[in-house]
């Protein structure tokens, strides 16, 4: 089953008046170096987290497509400082093989997505 495009841009934050994340801009643009920046710098650490991003859907979306379930499990920080202390005690992995540092990385991106999504919508 594949999202239709309605579906996706349920995730798709939107910049104030209506333009995309990046802005339409070409120097605003390049300012958002997202693959060479961000991708080309944690190619390893955004693996794990898409990883914990499709263990989280199996979790709470059983069977359904890839997305986020914004109303399910909403205490992310909270539960990114567990997946943190339990990291540092030693613990490096969670009972389903995801790192707990992953775990607390998806916590951290939910918070900054709705605390952006919030002031945008301000």
């Amino acid at each position: 089953m594949r999202l239709d495009e309605g579906d996706m841009r349920e995730n798709v934050s939107e910049v104030k008046g209506g333009s995309r994340v990046f802005g339409t801009d070409a120097q605003t643009r390049k300012g958002f170096p997202v693959f060479t920046g961000v991708l080309m710098y944690f190619p390893d650490a955004l693996a794990a987290v898409a990883h914990v991003s499709k263990l989280g859907n199996d979790q709470h979306n059983p069977g359904e497509p890839l997305h986020w379930a914004r109303g399910k499990s909403t205490d992310q920080m909270d539960t990114a400082t567990r997946h943190m202390v339990d990291h540092g005690v030693g613990d490096t992995k969670d009972a389903d093989g995801a790192y707990h540092l992953a775990k607390a990385a998806w916590r951290i991106l939910a918070e900054l997505q709705l605390t952006i999504e919030k002031e945008k919508n301000k």
